[in-house]
C-alpha cells in the first residue's frame, strides 16, 4: 500500500538508513541531489514517469561517473517501489542517454575551495557526526507519529518532519562544505604578519582599552567568542598587519584607531 504522505526527503532518509555505511557514503550525495531537484517536501508518490525520464536526460554525459550516478538513483527508486512509497516502479523510466558523436565538451569546473581554520574544520566534522547520530531517533519519531492515520491533526508528525527537514538540510550543507574545505593552518604563514586563524590583541588609541579578536573565515564567525570574519571591516584591516602597526577603521561616526599589540597563534 502506498503512503502518499511521505516526502522525498523522508523517503531518502529512510532508504539511506538501510544501506551499509560505505554504500551510504557513496550514494548519499546523488540521492540528495535527486531530492533537491524535485523538492524535498514533495510527496514521492506524486512523481510522474515523464519527470523521472527527464531527470535522466538532464544528467551530464561528460561526467566520468555518469552511469554510477544513474545507478544510485535507480536503486533508490527500486526500493521506493518495493516499500510501497510509490504506486509503481519508477526506476524503469531512468534510462541512460546514448552518447552522440560530436566535439568534446569541457567537464564541470572544479568546485571552489573553502578555507577553514583547523578548529572550524574539526567543529564541522563533530557537528556532522552528531547530526547523523540523531537521524535514527527522528526516523523513529516519524514512524510512530505516522501510525496515527489522522494526518491533518497530527502535530507530532508535522513537528518530526520539520526537525528532520532541518537536520537533513544542515547535514547536506556540512557535507558539501567539508568536501571542498582546506584547513588554512596547514599552509605556511609569515612569522610576523596576521592571517586567518590568528588571534590579535589590539589597543584602542583613544581609550587605551585592550581587546582581543580571532580572525576566522565567514563560515566560522561567532561574536560571543570574539571570532570575526576575515571579510568584515575589522578583519580586512587586520590581515597582513604586524605587531606595532596602527590600524584605522572607518565607521559611521568617524575613524577608529587601534595598535596591534600582540599576535597569537
Amino acid at each position: 500500500m502506498t503512503d502518499n504522505n511521505l516526502s522525498l526527503s523522508e523517503t531518502a532518509t529512510l532508504y539511506l538508513a538501510t544501506l551499509k555505511p560505505e554504500e551510504r557514503e557513496t550514494s548519499q550525495s546523488e540521492v540528495n541531489r535527486f531530492v533537491r531537484w524535485f523538492g524535498a517536501e514533495r510527496a514521492i508518490a506524486r512523481l510522474a514517469p515523464p519527470e523521472v525520464a527527464n531527470y535522466a536526460e538532464r544528467l551530464s554525459l561528460t561526467d566520468a561517473d555518469y552511469i554510477q550516478r544513474l545507478e544510485q538513483v535507480r536503486a533508490f527508486l527500486i526500493c521506493a517501489g518495493k516499500k510501497g512509497w510509490t504506486p509503481a516502479n519508477l526506476s524503469i523510466h531512468l534510462k541512460a542517454k546514448k552518447m552522440k558523436p560530436g566535439p568534446a565538451r569541457p567537464g564541470r569546473p572544479a568546485p571552489e575551495v573553502i578555507h577553514l581554520t583547523k578548529e572550524g574544520h574539526e567543529g564541522m566534522k563533530t557537528e556532522l557526526t552528531e547530526l547523523r547520530s540523531k537521524r535514527p531517533h527522528l526516523i523513529e519519531e516519524i514512524r510512530k507519529a505516522a501510525a496515527d492515520k489522522d494526518f491533518r491533526e497530527n502535530a507530532p508528525l508535522h513537528a518530526a518532519r520539520e526537525k528532520l527537514g532541518y537536520l537533513e538540510g544542515r547535514i547536506i550543507e556540512l557535507e558539501e562544505t567539508l568536501k571542498v574545505a582546506r584547513t588554512i593552518d596547514d599552509a605556511p604563514k609569515s612569522s610576523v604578519k596576521t592571517g586567518i586563524g590568528d588571534s590579535v590583541v589590539l589597543q584602542d588609541l583613544a581609550s587605551d582599552e585592550e581587546m582581543k579578536y580571532r580572525i576566522v573565515t565567514p563560515k566560522e564567525v561567532d561574536p560571543t567568542q570574539g571570532k570575526i570574519s576575515s571579510v568584515s571591516p575589522i578583519g580586512k584591516a587586520l590581515l597582513g598587519r604586524g605587531e606595532g602597526d596602527i590600524v584605522e577603521i572607518s565607521v559611521p561616526a568617524g575613524k577608529l584607531r587601534y595598535q596591534v599589540k600582540r599576535i597569537e597563534r
